[in-house]
């Protein structure tokens, strides 16, 4: 009889692997803007850490909390102020809870072909493993192997790669002086500020951040993940849906960003990373979450210098790995041939320009294939 201990033991160790497939989302974004945008660790941190809580608590599964990214890049570039974020992040928060109280998210989900959605994914998960491949080659002599690494411990039953791999990546840092340790690390008690936007910040948030993000978190963070939860959970479809995601999401930012969080969301991308190193449950979120909150009470000036310890190209590895997951999905190998172009046509337009412009080209050439195939049914049944 197996020992309850071992058990539970086991189960903690497989989660905590878990909570770290996402970390090449959230350390590259996350540090940068504390460090580059000035945003103040405290609010960012316990942001992440709240809602990450939350979320497994609520859903029970492995399911990721990122940064907005096309809000992220903006913040990256300087061009936003904190009162700006927080108002971006309110006015997104406004717009997926008006979305998930009409009901009208889950009526898009429901008309977007299955052509269209396979194509979503593959598009996205190349997108992963690009940025993946980009993080790797900076320092390339930790990327590659930190890669070989993964793939190996990943077929091995139990074992919690990810953080293995990071570890020794760190390690290697270290002795190579690619990354160096803290001067100091002291407990510094931190705690978030309220962040009121003006009118003019409000504006000047929607023209170039808010905009030009909804369309990603309609699609990958809610459309996406849905989709994708149900074929990796399909006991737990009816939690994660459509209108539950944008509900979490849209709540969490009307009530993290007055304090200084980042504009948050769900993802496809880090459920598959989180799912492909061992995660199978909402205890994975719980521990990111729990310790992203310790950093941000105790350690929230030293945080970026913590982080900085895991060198970015082992980070690029995890991305990869997801990617190559994610963009290979069993969606992907069900689709008929004739299907195959319309996924090619939707996957190279998120890639080239965005997710949203792949929804809209996979549309149009969903109804143009199914056209063509009503038409040939119809001559051979003439015929």
């Amino acid at each position: 009889m197996p020992d309850p201990a071992a058990r539970d033991e086991h189960f903690l160790i497989q989660e905590a692997s878990g909570a770290c497939g996402d970390l090449g989302t959230f350390i590259p974004h996350v540090t940068g803007a504390i460090t580059v945008a000035g945003l103040a660790p405290s609010g960012v941190l316990s942001g992440f850490g709240l809602f990450l809580i939350a979320t497994g608590l609520f859903y029970g599964l492995p399911l990721p909390v990122q940064p907005m990214k096309a809000i992220s890049a903006v913040i990256l570039t300087g061009r936003l102020r904190p009162g700006e974020v927080a108002a971006a992040g309110i006015m997104i928060g406004l717009v997926l809870v008006t979305l998930a109280a009409t009901g009208w998210i889950g009526r898009l989900a429901r008309v977007i072909p299955q052509s269209v959605s396979a194509g979503l994914q593959l598009g996205l998960g190349l997108l992963m493993g690009m940025l993946g491949l980009k993080l790797m080659l900076e320092t390339p002599w930790i990327g590659f192997p930190a890669l070989a690494a993964l793939i190996v411990l990943g077929r091995i039953p139990r074992c919690p790669a990810a953080p293995l791999v990071l570890a020794a990546a760190a390690l290697a840092g270290w002795m190579t002086a690619g990354t160096a340790l803290p001067a100091e690390v002291t407990m510094t008690p931190s705690v978030p500020h309220l962040v009121i936007p003006t009118w003019a910040e409000v504006g000047h948030s929607f023209e170039i951040a808010v905009l030009p993000q909804l369309s990603l978190t309609m699609t990958n963070a809610v459309i996406v993940t849905a989709a994708l939860a149900r074929e990796l959970f399909p006991e737990a479809a009816s939690v994660a849906s459509e209108r539950n995601l944008a509900l979490s999401s849209g709540l969490a930012n009307l009530l993290l960003c007055p304090f200084g969080a980042m504009p948050m969301c769900h993802g496809a991308g880090g459920l598959q990373a989180q799912y492909r190193f061992g995660a199978r449950t909402g205890s994975a979120p719980i521990i990111f979450g729990a310790a992203l909150l310790v950093l941000a009470i105790a350690f929230a000036d030293r945080a970026a210098a913590l982080f900085a310890l895991i060198p970015i190209s082992a980070v690029g590895a995890l991305l990869i790995i997801a990617g190559t997951d994610l963009a290979v999905s069993r969606r992907l190998f069900d689709g008929r041939p004739s299907c195959w172009w319309v996924i090619g046509i939707t996957a190279f337009a998120t890639v080239l320009i965005n997710p949203a412009l792949g929804l809209l080209l996979g549309w149009v050439g969903e109804v143009i294939r199914a056209a063509i195939v009503r038409r040939l049914l119809a001559q051979s049944r003439n015929s």
